[in-house]
């Protein structure tokens, strides 16, 4: 299997992405990437495109791959995604869901489904609601429906934090991590979008308030990874310039579904993100400081999705320019990962002289790409203007109805 060898132009580099999405990576992870003997997505491909049966599964993979085939049934883009979305999720709710009798999803499952690590891991969780309130979107199913609350029941009696936001997870861990609150302030978005239900809108509110108070330094302009149990930061302070831009976009999602403006601290988190470059490809780093000085010379693969997101979300916005620095993003992303001798997948990280240094292939990655390619195909198209007021099946808000931050 050979990977595109030309690198598409920028008016057709979404509809590229896309068809690579469609003919090669939904069926890839469906097909050789699904485990016909026991069930379950597969963790890793090699290089060749062999999977590797006996790579342990992290739940957090399974819930974001069920993500990818549930998004991709929403869009249309593969005949038997909703199929594949509802057996994964089967396997996750049989497998993952209290094996030991406590309540919560396990951390990592062996091969044969026996359980290997039972941690109750908060990032895993907000995975699992993200495939949830996916998944629910689809036909909104009841019995969906009762899993999503059963798992928020869960989150808030258990891993909620005196402090403010919820805990690493049960045992309890330190250092806290901005990571977690993250991606559960992108699975209530994405339960909004999918109930319609304001609750989630204050669900979101919750953690932008946190974001605001906590993770984010205006003086700095950057986002804060690693704090203490009071969220007092822990200096020095690492800068992942890739959740900056992730956060571009999930702001941008929050401002959507609440009214709530962040065009502020999105040009903010968008400007800082871009310090972190590499002069020869464009690319993100994988870390800095604080003061813009890049402290990690790696590449991987999601940075370049998230900051081709955050231009997303801002070409969303209306910003002048934005559409087209999305599309060169996406070129990029295509020519340092996409173009794999395995259609259909991806180099996961490069080091400072450009070598590939991760042999094999995760599945962890599909979440970032097809999201990527999925709101370049919804905001800016194949070769259109951006679309500010294409919405994803979000509910239209009153003005009252629109959450309020604290002053």
């Amino acid at each position: 299997m050979a990977a595109a060898t030309d690198d598409p132009d920028e008016l057709t580099i979404v509809e590229t992405l896309k068809t690579l999405m469609i003919q090669h990576s939904l069926p890839l992870w469906a097909g050789i990437g699904w485990d016909q003997s026991t069930g379950g997505f597969i963790e890793k491909l090699d290089q060749s495109g062999k999977a590797d049966v006996a790579a342990p599964r992290r739940i957090r993979v399974q819930a974001r791959q069920i993500y990818c085939y549930a998004r991709a049934a929403q869009l249309g883009w593969y005949p038997q995604a909703r199929e594949i979305a509802m057996k994964a999720l089967d396997y996750l709710l049989s497998r993952a869901k209290s094996p030991d009798g406590e309540p919560g999803y396990v951390h990592l499952l062996a091969p044969d489904g026996a359980v290997m690590d039972a941690r109750r891991d908060t990032y895993d969780h907000a995975f699992v609601l993200l495939a949830l309130s996916s998944v629910y979107q689809l036909d909104r199913d009841a019995q969906v429906r009762t899993e999503m609350d059963s798992l928020l029941a869960f989150i808030d009696s258990r891993l909620r934090s005196p402090h403010g936001g919820f805990v690493e997870g049960l045992p309890l861990a330190l250092p806290r991590r901005q990571n977690p609150q993250m991606h559960l302030f992108e699975a209530m978005i994405a339960a909004f979008d999918a109930t319609h239900e304001v609750v989630f809108q204050t669900r979101a509110g919750e953690f932008f308030s946190l974001f605001l108070a906590n993770l984010y330094d205006a003086q700095t302009q950057t986002l804060g990874e690693y704090f203490e149990e009071d969220w007092s930061r822990i200096l020095p302070t690492c800068v992942e310039p890739g959740h900056q831009a992730e956060w571009v976009w999930l702001l941008k999602g929050f401002e959507r579904i609440t009214g709530c403006p962040t065009s502020r601290q999105r040009s903010a988190l968008l400007s800082s993100a871009l310090r972190y470059r590499e002069d020869g490809t464009g690319c993100l780093f994988d870390e800095g400081d604080a003061a813009g000085r890049v402290t990690k010379h790696t590449r991987r693969c999601w940075p370049q999705t998230e900051i081709a997101k955050a231009w997303i979300a801002q070409a969303e916005a209306g910003e002048p320019g934005a559409a087209d620095q999305a599309r060169r993003a996406l070129v990029r992303l295509h020519r340092y990962y996409l173009r794999h001798p395995v259609a259909g997948g991806w180099y996961d990280q490069f080091d400072r002289e450009g070598r590939s240094i991760v042999n094999f292939i995760p599945a962890s990655s599909f979440y970032h790409i097809l999201c990527a390619v999925a709101e370049a195909d919804r905001v800016i198209g194949a070769a259109g203007a951006p679309n500010p007021n294409h919405k994803r099946g979000c509910a239209t808000l009153e003005p009252e109805q629109a959450f309020r931050p604290p002053k």
